[in-house]
Protein backbone atom coordinates (compact mmCIF):
# COMPACT_ATOMS: atom_id res chain seq x y z
CA UNK A 1 0.00 0.00 0.00
CA UNK A 2 1.06 3.71 -0.64
CA UNK A 3 1.89 5.81 1.94
CA UNK A 4 -0.39 8.88 1.60
CA UNK A 5 2.38 11.50 2.60
CA UNK A 6 0.78 14.21 5.01
CA UNK A 7 2.33 17.28 3.35
CA UNK A 8 1.26 20.40 2.17
CA UNK A 9 0.46 22.12 -0.94
CA UNK A 10 1.07 25.87 -1.96
CA UNK A 11 -2.62 26.49 -1.39
CA UNK A 12 -2.11 24.94 1.84
CA UNK A 13 0.68 26.56 3.25
CA UNK A 14 -0.41 30.15 1.72
CA UNK A 15 -4.11 30.21 3.81
CA UNK A 16 -2.10 29.56 7.07
CA UNK A 17 0.95 32.49 6.16
CA UNK A 18 -0.69 34.93 8.27
CA UNK A 19 -1.83 32.77 11.56
CA UNK A 20 0.47 32.12 14.07
CA UNK A 21 0.66 28.52 12.95
CA UNK A 22 2.59 29.68 9.73
CA UNK A 23 5.91 27.50 10.26
CA UNK A 24 5.33 23.64 10.21
CA UNK A 25 7.97 20.86 10.49
CA UNK A 26 6.74 17.82 8.43
CA UNK A 27 8.61 14.72 9.31
CA UNK A 28 8.20 11.22 7.81
CA UNK A 29 8.52 9.26 10.59
CA UNK A 30 9.22 10.12 14.13
CA UNK A 31 9.09 8.84 17.95
CA UNK A 32 6.66 11.45 18.76
CA UNK A 33 5.82 14.77 17.36
CA UNK A 34 5.15 15.76 21.35
CA UNK A 35 8.33 14.76 21.94
CA UNK A 36 10.14 16.47 19.12
CA UNK A 37 8.04 20.18 20.38
CA UNK A 38 8.85 19.14 23.66
CA UNK A 39 12.77 19.61 23.08
CA UNK A 40 12.27 22.27 20.81
CA UNK A 41 9.95 24.48 23.09
CA UNK A 42 12.89 23.43 26.09
CA UNK A 43 15.37 25.54 23.08
CA UNK A 44 12.77 28.11 23.40
CA UNK A 45 11.25 27.86 20.22
CA UNK A 46 8.10 30.45 19.26
CA UNK A 47 4.29 29.70 19.98
CA UNK A 48 2.49 28.41 17.10
CA UNK A 49 5.63 26.15 15.94
CA UNK A 50 3.37 22.65 14.93
CA UNK A 51 5.41 19.50 13.71
CA UNK A 52 3.30 17.20 11.97
CA UNK A 53 4.64 13.65 10.77
CA UNK A 54 3.18 10.67 8.82
CA UNK A 55 4.14 7.91 11.34
CA UNK A 56 4.89 7.65 14.74
CA UNK A 57 7.15 4.56 16.13
CA UNK A 58 6.41 5.41 20.49
CA UNK A 59 3.47 7.28 20.23
CA UNK A 60 1.57 7.45 23.18
CA UNK A 61 -1.76 9.49 25.15
CA UNK A 62 -2.53 9.93 28.40
CA UNK A 63 -1.66 7.99 31.62
CA UNK A 64 1.49 6.66 28.60
CA UNK A 65 -0.74 4.42 27.05
CA UNK A 66 0.66 3.79 23.78
CA UNK A 67 -1.40 5.39 20.54
CA UNK A 68 -1.71 3.16 17.93
CA UNK A 69 -1.00 4.30 14.19
CA UNK A 70 -0.19 2.82 10.61
CA UNK A 71 2.23 4.94 7.95
CA UNK A 72 0.17 6.91 5.82
CA UNK A 73 -2.99 6.15 7.63
CA UNK A 74 -3.51 8.71 10.74
CA UNK A 75 -2.99 12.63 11.21
CA UNK A 76 -0.85 13.02 13.92
CA UNK A 77 0.78 16.34 14.87
CA UNK A 78 1.48 18.66 18.21
CA UNK A 79 1.36 22.41 18.22
CA UNK A 80 3.51 24.77 20.33
CA UNK A 81 1.03 27.10 22.97
CA UNK A 82 2.48 29.92 24.93
CA UNK A 83 -0.59 31.10 26.82
CA UNK A 84 -0.11 34.36 29.11
CA UNK A 85 -0.48 33.31 32.92
CA UNK A 86 -2.72 36.18 33.19
CA UNK A 87 -4.63 35.38 30.33
CA UNK A 88 -4.90 31.92 31.26
CA UNK A 89 -3.63 30.96 34.89
CA UNK A 90 -2.91 27.12 35.79
CA UNK A 91 -6.67 26.30 36.96
CA UNK A 92 -7.67 27.03 33.74
CA UNK A 93 -5.06 25.67 30.86
CA UNK A 94 -7.09 23.06 29.93
CA UNK A 95 -9.09 25.31 28.19
CA UNK A 96 -6.08 25.53 25.93
CA UNK A 97 -6.32 21.53 25.31
CA UNK A 98 -9.64 22.35 24.67
CA UNK A 99 -9.41 24.38 22.20
CA UNK A 100 -7.27 21.77 20.14
CA UNK A 101 -9.80 19.54 20.35
CA UNK A 102 -12.87 21.77 19.20
CA UNK A 103 -10.68 23.14 16.65
CA UNK A 104 -9.68 19.33 15.07
CA UNK A 105 -13.46 18.90 15.62
CA UNK A 106 -14.37 21.36 13.38
CA UNK A 107 -11.34 20.56 10.90
CA UNK A 108 -13.13 17.36 10.45
CA UNK A 109 -16.34 18.83 9.61
CA UNK A 110 -14.83 21.37 6.97
CA UNK A 111 -12.89 18.65 5.02
CA UNK A 112 -15.14 15.68 5.40
CA UNK A 113 -18.50 16.99 6.33
CA UNK A 114 -18.28 14.03 9.66
CA UNK A 115 -19.80 15.35 12.64
CA UNK A 116 -17.54 14.61 15.67
CA UNK A 117 -18.08 15.08 19.53
CA UNK A 118 -16.00 15.48 22.79
CA UNK A 119 -15.59 13.38 25.65
CA UNK A 120 -14.40 14.64 28.42
CA UNK A 121 -11.60 15.29 29.33
CA UNK A 122 -9.47 14.54 25.81
CA UNK A 123 -10.90 12.56 23.24
CA UNK A 124 -13.14 12.90 20.18
CA UNK A 125 -15.72 10.37 19.71
CA UNK A 126 -17.93 9.68 16.15
CA UNK A 127 -20.78 7.12 15.68
CA UNK A 128 -20.30 4.64 12.85
CA UNK A 129 -23.09 1.93 11.59
CA UNK A 130 -21.51 -0.72 13.96
CA UNK A 131 -21.09 1.19 16.95
CA UNK A 132 -23.05 3.94 18.93
CA UNK A 133 -19.79 5.84 20.11
CA UNK A 134 -16.04 4.90 19.44
CA UNK A 135 -12.71 6.89 19.60
CA UNK A 136 -11.63 9.09 16.84
CA UNK A 137 -8.75 10.85 18.07
CA UNK A 138 -6.88 11.66 21.58
CA UNK A 139 -5.19 15.12 22.46
CA UNK A 140 -2.21 14.50 24.86
CA UNK A 141 -0.93 18.21 26.85
CA UNK A 142 2.06 18.40 28.18
CA UNK A 143 4.48 21.42 29.74
CA UNK A 144 8.18 21.04 29.10
CA UNK A 145 9.01 24.16 31.55
CA UNK A 146 5.67 25.53 33.46
CA UNK A 147 4.63 27.68 30.38
CA UNK A 148 5.25 26.45 27.15
CA UNK A 149 2.59 23.67 26.35
CA UNK A 150 2.53 21.07 23.86
CA UNK A 151 -0.82 19.45 23.00
CA UNK A 152 -0.69 16.46 20.51
CA UNK A 153 -3.40 15.29 18.13
CA UNK A 154 -3.79 11.60 17.21
CA UNK A 155 -6.97 11.30 15.06
CA UNK A 156 -7.71 7.86 12.87
CA UNK A 157 -7.95 8.93 9.26
CA UNK A 158 -8.32 5.61 6.91
CA UNK A 159 -7.70 2.64 9.88
CA UNK A 160 -8.81 2.11 13.64
CA UNK A 161 -7.31 -0.45 15.58
CA UNK A 162 -8.90 -3.29 16.33
CA UNK A 163 -11.07 -4.67 19.86
CA UNK A 164 -10.60 -0.86 21.24
CA UNK A 165 -13.71 1.03 20.28
CA UNK A 166 -12.30 2.72 18.05
CA UNK A 167 -13.45 4.01 14.52
CA UNK A 168 -12.02 6.30 11.41
CA UNK A 169 -12.82 9.45 9.26
CA UNK A 170 -13.14 7.07 6.40
CA UNK A 171 -15.31 4.81 8.50
CA UNK A 172 -17.83 7.81 9.79
CA UNK A 173 -21.02 8.69 7.62
CA UNK A 174 -23.45 6.31 5.48
CA UNK A 175 -21.27 4.69 3.12
CA UNK A 176 -17.94 5.84 4.56
CA UNK A 177 -16.68 9.19 3.59
CA UNK A 178 -14.15 8.21 1.13
CA UNK A 179 -10.39 9.57 0.62
CA UNK A 180 -9.94 11.86 3.16
CA UNK A 181 -6.79 14.38 2.87
CA UNK A 182 -5.24 14.15 5.77
CA UNK A 183 -3.31 17.67 4.95
CA UNK A 184 -6.75 19.69 4.66
CA UNK A 185 -7.95 18.00 7.92
CA UNK A 186 -4.65 19.92 9.66
CA UNK A 187 -5.09 23.04 8.20
CA UNK A 188 -8.70 23.29 8.69
CA UNK A 189 -8.08 22.24 12.21
CA UNK A 190 -5.18 25.20 12.69
CA UNK A 191 -7.36 27.82 11.50
CA UNK A 192 -9.99 27.14 13.39
CA UNK A 193 -7.46 26.94 16.54
CA UNK A 194 -6.08 30.55 15.28
CA UNK A 195 -9.84 32.03 15.29
CA UNK A 196 -10.43 30.18 19.02
CA UNK A 197 -7.02 30.88 21.01
CA UNK A 198 -7.46 33.29 23.42
CA UNK A 199 -10.95 33.44 23.55
CA UNK A 200 -11.40 31.25 26.19
CA UNK A 201 -14.39 32.16 27.61
CA UNK A 202 -15.32 30.93 24.16
CA UNK A 203 -13.80 28.34 24.48
CA UNK A 204 -15.58 26.90 27.24
CA UNK A 205 -18.92 27.49 26.31
CA UNK A 206 -18.31 25.80 23.05
CA UNK A 207 -16.59 23.08 24.87
CA UNK A 208 -19.58 22.76 27.09
CA UNK A 209 -21.87 22.59 24.03
CA UNK A 210 -20.15 19.43 22.28
CA UNK A 211 -19.47 18.06 25.26
CA UNK A 212 -21.00 14.23 24.57
CA UNK A 213 -20.23 13.42 28.57
CA UNK A 214 -22.68 16.04 29.46
CA UNK A 215 -25.98 13.78 30.76
CA UNK A 216 -24.22 10.55 30.47
CA UNK A 217 -24.07 8.60 33.86
CA UNK A 218 -19.92 8.35 34.68
CA UNK A 219 -17.18 6.61 36.39
CA UNK A 220 -14.15 8.78 36.89
CA UNK A 221 -11.41 7.21 37.64
CA UNK A 222 -8.85 10.06 39.88
CA UNK A 223 -5.57 8.06 40.92
CA UNK A 224 -4.46 4.47 41.29
CA UNK A 225 -5.56 3.36 44.84
CA UNK A 226 -8.50 6.00 45.11
CA UNK A 227 -12.14 4.81 44.07
CA UNK A 228 -13.90 5.46 41.30
CA UNK A 229 -16.53 8.35 41.30
CA UNK A 230 -19.52 7.43 39.90
CA UNK A 231 -22.50 9.81 39.10
CA UNK A 232 -24.27 11.62 36.35
CA UNK A 233 -22.01 14.64 34.35
CA UNK A 234 -24.12 17.56 34.82
CA UNK A 235 -22.22 20.14 32.80
CA UNK A 236 -18.53 21.53 32.81
CA UNK A 237 -17.50 24.59 34.29
CA UNK A 238 -16.31 28.11 32.70
CA UNK A 239 -12.54 26.39 33.26
CA UNK A 240 -13.44 23.24 31.56
CA UNK A 241 -13.77 21.44 34.84
CA UNK A 242 -16.35 17.92 34.59
CA UNK A 243 -19.03 18.43 37.32
CA UNK A 244 -20.66 15.44 38.31
CA UNK A 245 -23.83 14.83 40.30
CA UNK A 246 -23.23 11.78 42.70
CA UNK A 247 -26.63 11.88 44.89
CA UNK A 248 -28.73 14.15 46.94
CA UNK A 249 -27.89 15.11 50.53
CA UNK A 250 -29.96 15.22 53.48
CA UNK A 251 -31.20 18.87 52.85
CA UNK A 252 -32.43 17.65 49.23
CA UNK A 253 -29.86 19.18 47.50
CA UNK A 254 -27.66 17.97 44.99
CA UNK A 255 -24.45 16.92 45.48
CA UNK A 256 -21.70 18.13 43.14
CA UNK A 257 -18.29 17.34 42.61
CA UNK A 258 -15.70 19.74 40.56
CA UNK A 259 -12.85 17.34 38.34
CA UNK A 260 -10.17 18.99 37.05
CA UNK A 261 -8.33 15.46 36.03
CA UNK A 262 -9.43 11.96 35.85
CA UNK A 263 -10.22 9.23 33.43
CA UNK A 264 -14.21 9.12 32.59
CA UNK A 265 -16.37 5.96 30.96
CA UNK A 266 -19.22 6.48 30.09
CA UNK A 267 -21.69 4.16 31.56
CA UNK A 268 -24.13 2.43 28.69
CA UNK A 269 -27.81 2.04 29.89
CA UNK A 270 -28.20 -1.48 31.07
Amino acid sequence: MSVDSCVLNDDQVARLAHTRFAILAQLGETASTNSVLVAQARLGAPEGLVVVADDQSAGRGRFQRRWESRPGRSLLFSVLLRPRREDLPAGRRHLATAAVALALVEGAKMATAVELRLKWPNDIIGSDPVRSEAKVAGILAESPDGTALVVGAGMNVSWAPEGMGATCLTALGPGGTGPVDRAEVLVESLLALERLYGRWDLVGRLYRESCATIGREVSVALSEGTPALVGRAVTTDDDGHLVVRTGTGPDGREELVTVAAGDVTHVRPT
